[in-house]
């Protein structure tokens, strides 16, 4: 999939390609939880690893990425800056480059601020800083991660390249379509996370009678509805089972039951949401 940053002027800058489906290290903070996970990932042929500063993993990630004997410009890493450290324009370029010695790597291809710096005034000096490092070539592409709509609008002021992601939670049971059209709007492409609600719904009775009609899993219904649906999807698993079983979801034809699944729509958030706060 094709991602880039729009300018005010209309124009597309720093083009980059990033793979749609893509491995989410959450919560694996055990030691060598998040190295195994990635390892398996790599194996099972994902090309795609979304960590973050707050995950406290990143060096894991480098650690499987060197491990695997895969060449870097094979495999997309996507990290975020951690929302208490996106405080300001120096402190920004400086996390950036822990990022990137964490990682042990010479460039992040998607660096994503995790969510809009609670303080107002420090969200255009990030972005700036954030635009430095893009233009470093530090990074390759830069974006948003629980970014609402007003967020959105008001980069528009400040921003010399718009983002090119905007992460947000997304699943069957909460699809954001104005959302999801705000982030359009902005030239950017949704990267949903939480695809099965932090497995909240896994078991929800109307999903999983619409798996057994197509003959899979209810966690791979949810996983394609997300991939279908245009979104840059990248579910969480340190089990080795499921990490293989996520891949394969992509593989499964959902078309027929499209609309039923569509009306599992709910608004159903299960984590946080700064989308909607000031």
């Amino acid at each position: 999939m094709r991602i880039s940053h729009s300018t005010p002027d209309g124009k597309e800058a720093y083009p980059h390609e990033i793979p749609q489906f893509g491995l989410g290290v959450f919560l694996m903070t055990k030691q060598g939880e998040c190295k195994n996970s990635v390892l398996k990932a790599l194996e099972a042929g994902y090309t795609h690893i979304d960590t973050a500063s707050m995950y406290n993993n990143e060096h894991e990630v480098g650690q499987a990425i060197k491990e695997s004997g895969i060449s870097r410009d094979s495999v997309f890493i996507t990290t975020k800056l951690r929302r208490g450290d996106a405080t300001g324009y120096e402190d920004t370029i400086e996390h950036c480059k822990t990022s990137l010695e964490l990682l042990n790597m010479d460039y992040i291809d998607l660096y994503l601020v995790h969510a809009p710096p609670e303080n107002p005034e420090h969200r255009a000096p990030v972005w700036k800083a954030m635009e430095y490092c893009l233009e470093q070539g530090w990074v390759k592409a830069i974006g948003v991660s629980n970014y609402g709509q007003a967020h959105l609008e008001a980069m528009k002021e400040y921003a010399t390249y718009l983002p090119c992601v905007n992460q947000v939670e997304f699943s069957p049971w909460l699809q954001r379509p104005h959302l999801r059209q705000a982030t359009k709007d902005v030239g950017a492409k949704v990267m949903a996370y939480s695809p099965l609600a932090r497995g909240h719904k896994v078991n929800d009775p109307e999903l999983m009678k619409i798996a057994e009609e197509i003959g899979c899993t209810p966690a791979q219904v949810a996983i394609k509805f997300c991939y279908d649906e245009g979104c840059i999807t990248i579910p969480k698993s340190s089990n080795p089972f499921r990490i293989v079983e996520n891949i394969e979801a992509l593989d499964i034809d959902i078309s027929g039951k499209y609309e039923e699944i569509k009306s599992l729509e709910c608004n159903y958030i299960s984590g946080w949401d700064p989308t909607t706060e000031p």
